[in-house]
């Protein structure tokens, strides 16, 4: 088969180089002088294009004897390929149920120390936790770096536990355990409130806070930071942060969070009394500007009425009519009028004490509606809230209560703003038209008493 084809493949090259040759005769065709030179010149040209292909056959047939070595050279190495797979693959089956086996037998021998093992490895990571977020960690930094490279290693099954790694664990939980019961003091850097470091003392109280020239600090795992709180809480608490630290040798009453700080937190973040009204919003503002005014009136009229009073009381135990109180104008009627009939005189003495009781109430009415339109407006500030509840509901839904907040607070802010105006406001009212209400009897009584002394004289 392939001597035939291998012919037929030289038949074609040799054409093709006929082909290629038929331009050089064409050229020797033009430089010839003539048939007989031009004959002469195709028959040398075809013995020497012969000499030419039988070189070429041979070289090709020398060639075909190398190709076949190659092939077969090719072939050996293929079935010595085939051969070492099949040898790799017979020792990778056995490795794996050797592997199986060898891990049965590592099961069984390992026993309860597996479950120990897990054990370990959980009380390794929870411990990490724990220490990640403690408070001692700012005393003493990087503990949790061998219990993060336990956990991992003992998570790849290839490694066990070593006697001292056991140790060391044990050794941690109890130093956490003790130090917590301890209040220790150490130098540290400090981030204070406004972004500047410092390096000063921190007295670490257990595993509960850490205090700072009467302040509490926090500590931030993430960064290994020391900072002040941002925010304080009130001063009592703070008193016995200063107290702790002016004086650590004897008993000293503090205030501990039990959470290591997070407590504090949520305590440092409640809105003080500033921070509610504005809450409240503009119509908080309002109740209170009202509220404001109707303070004011109510002092003035309780200074006015007091004077008054006092004058009055003044004017019933003395004998000479002044004029610089009610009681005196009204005697003083009397005085004006010494002729006039005892009815003419009652009519003038109720027209001076008509004219003395617009002084005596005069703004109480303004106060009493004060207190009855600051729950109203606080009702207003109520609905405007829900609004605000109700419109954040439906932009933002009901995922994140923090922005249903901000309008729940204002509503319950305005409603207790008003009833904060509202009832002092009854009160002072009350109060004050009683005052008064006690000087107009003082006149009323004083005004009969004059007309029955006059009956008296004149019958």
């Amino acid at each position: 088969m392939s001597t035939i084809s291998m012919k037929q493949r030289i038949n074609k090259t040799i054409a093709a180089f006929g082909l290629i040759a038929l331009p050089a005769f064409a050229i020797a065709e033009q430089q010839a002088a003539n048939l007989d030179q031009l004959l002469k010149q195709l028959e040398q040209g075809k013995i020497a294009q012969t000499k030419q292909n039988q070189q070429r056959e041979a070289d090709f047939k020398a060639r075909v004897a190398e190709q076949d070595n190659m092939l077969k050279n090719a072939r050996t190495e293929r079935d010595n390929a085939i051969a070492t797979s099949t040898a790799l693959e017979q020792s990778f089956q056995a490795n794996e149920v050797q592997i199986a086996n060898r891990t049965e037998a590592l099961n069984k021998r390992l026993g309860e120390l597996k479950e120990l093992f897990g054990v370990l490895q959980q009380v390794a990571g929870d411990t990490k936790g724990k220490f990640q977020t403690s408070v001692i960690s700012a005393q003493l930094p990087g503990r949790d770096v061998f219990l993060d490279e336990f956990t991992q290693s003992m998570g790849s099954s290839t490694k066990l536990a070593s006697i001292e790694e056991i140790e060391r664990i044990w050794f941690e939980l109890q130093r956490e355990m003790t130090e917590s019961g301890k209040l220790s003091s150490f130098n540290g850097e400090v981030v204070a409130a406004d972004g500047t470091r410092r390096q000063q003392e921190i007295i670490r109280v257990g595993g509960f806070n850490l205090v700072s020239e009467g302040k509490y600090l926090e500590y931030i795992f993430e960064t290994n930071a020391i900072a002040e709180l941002k925010r304080q809480p009130s001063d009592r608490y703070l008193a016995s942060a200063r107290a702790i630290a002016a004086d650590s040798s004897g008993p000293v009453a503090f205030s501990l969070d039990p959470t290591g700080g997070s407590i504090l937190n949520l305590l440092v973040q409640a809105p003080n009394t500033r921070e509610r009204v504005d809450q409240g919003g503009p119509v908080g503002y309002v109740i209170l500007g009202i509220g404001l005014v109707g303070l004011l009136i109510a002092l003035e009229r309780f200074v006015s009425l007091f004077l008054i009073g006092r004058k009055v009381n003044r004017q019933l135990k003395s004998e000479q009519v002044s004029k610089d109180n009610p009681l005196g104008r009204v005697m003083s009627v009397q005085a004006d009028n010494p002729n006039v009939d005892n009815e003419t005189l009652e009519l003038k003495l109720s027209e001076s004490i008509l004219r003395e009781v617009p002084k005596l109430t005069t703004r109480l009415t303004l106060i009493k509606i004060i207190s009855v339109v600051a729950p109203l407006i606080g009702l207003l500030g109520t609905v405007v809230g829900m609004i605000n509840t109700f419109q954040a509901i439906t932009l933002f839904g009901t995922g994140d209560p923090k922005l249903m907040a901000g309008g729940i607070s204002q509503a319950l802010v305005t409603t207790v703003l008003g009833l904060v105006v509202a009832i002092p406001m009854v009160f002072l009212f009350a109060y004050l038209n009683g005052r008064s209400r006690n000087i107009i009897n003082v006149l009323q009584q004083e005004s009969t008493g004059i007309i029955a002394e006059r009956s008296e004289k004149g019958a």
